[in-house]
């Protein structure tokens, strides 16, 4: 069984691009549509706007509004607003935000951990309509309570990727985002733990994961798109071997490759079943067959998104993406 398909309005796009961008992917048959809010490029909640009022049916997610980086009640109120304005279409997420970018900005937190459990949990409650106070070192609230709550309140996902930031998100959230990179094994591993999460805090149900997946697919020549995502996923892992990763059955061997030799080693020595477990590339059916892989490990929905320096349009307008949004439709 295939899961929900989206794709990513990526950030080096202009923006004044992503309302025609959001309407072809829903034209095509896409359920989901993804904006990114990465320091410094393009804001996410006016992103997620543009493409909400820009489509009809589309769910739209914000992956993802740095915890440390908003007060929750005015976070709470922007995602609201989103919410009640288009119903059962919008998705907030809130991450950790990257480490470095959170110092220049001064709100790098003491405990990235306690700084996402307290954000997360103050909005949650404020969408929910309660009235809260809190004092603490990351929230300090006294008697916030929305005066309309949205009728149908959004599902609120973690863009996490370790351990303890995986359980808190089963403790305190709907789901988990998970970057690009996120192999069957690893998409396992977090949902063990994300559902670990929930089952200590005494929450009922199910979460939610989301696969962050880089996409080419060419049928006349795959292996010249194997080759472009081989550079991608090179470059991207010699840089920082993510968790991720290292939950593949050859994670420890790839990440020594990184060691010695760094991105042309692991674009060397990198073969093809390392690459389809790391992205979503070749043939159409190696795709479909990558996507079937994430859905059977847990993913509920697989978010495509299209390499740097790729024209986004064209290749949202490419035969794959064409036949996949209508198996998803």
């Amino acid at each position: 069984m295939m899961p929900t398909i989206g794709v990513m309005f990526r950030r080096e796009q202009h923006p004044a691009s992503l309302a025609g961008y959001a309407r072809r992917a829903e034209a095509l048959g896409f359920d989901q549509i993804w904006v990114v809010e990465d320091c410094f490029y393009l804001g996410g909640v006016a992103q997620a706007a543009i493409a909400l009022a820009a489509t009809t049916r589309i769910g739209v997610g914000l992956g993802i509004a740095p915890a440390v980086a908003r007060n929750p009640a005015f976070l709470a109120m922007e995602y609201a607003t989103l919410a009640s304005a288009f119903p059962e279409r919008f998705i907030g997420g809130i991450g950790h935000g990257f480490g470095g970018w959170m110092e220049q900005v001064g709100a790098k937190p003491a405990s990235w951990l306690r700084s996402m459990e307290a954000i997360t949990t103050a909005v949650r409650r404020i969408l929910h309509g309660e009235e809260v106070t809190v004092e603490g070192t990351y929230a300090h609230l006294d008697r916030v309570q929305l005066e309309a709550p949205p009728e149908v309140v959004p599902p609120i996902v973690l863009g996490v990727q370790a351990e303890k930031s995986l359980r808190l998100a089963g403790a305190c959230a709907d789901g988990v985002l998970l970057a690009e990179g996120s192999g069957p094994d690893y998409v396992r591993w977090a949902r063990g733990l994300m559902e670990q999460g929930r089952n200590d805090a005494g929450r009922e149900g199910r979460g939610s994961v989301t696969v962050y997946a880089h996409c080419l697919v060419d049928d006349r020549n795959p292996g010249a798109a194997r080759d472009q995502m081989r550079d991608i996923v090179a470059r991207s892992v010699a840089g920082f071997v993510q968790p991720q990763v290292w939950q593949a059955s050859f994670g420890p061997a790839l990440a020594e490759l990184a060691v010695q030799g760094g991105a042309e080693a692991v674009r060397a020595g990198m073969p093809d079943a390392w690459l389809d477990d790391l992205a979503i590339t070749g043939t159409s059916d190696d795709a479909r067959a990558a996507i079937r892989r994430l859905a059977e490990a847990g993913a509920d929905s697989v978010v495509l998104v299209p390499p740097a320096g790729v024209d986004a349009d064209a290749w949202l307008d490419g035969p794959f993406m064409h036949a996949i949004a209508r198996g998803s439709a």
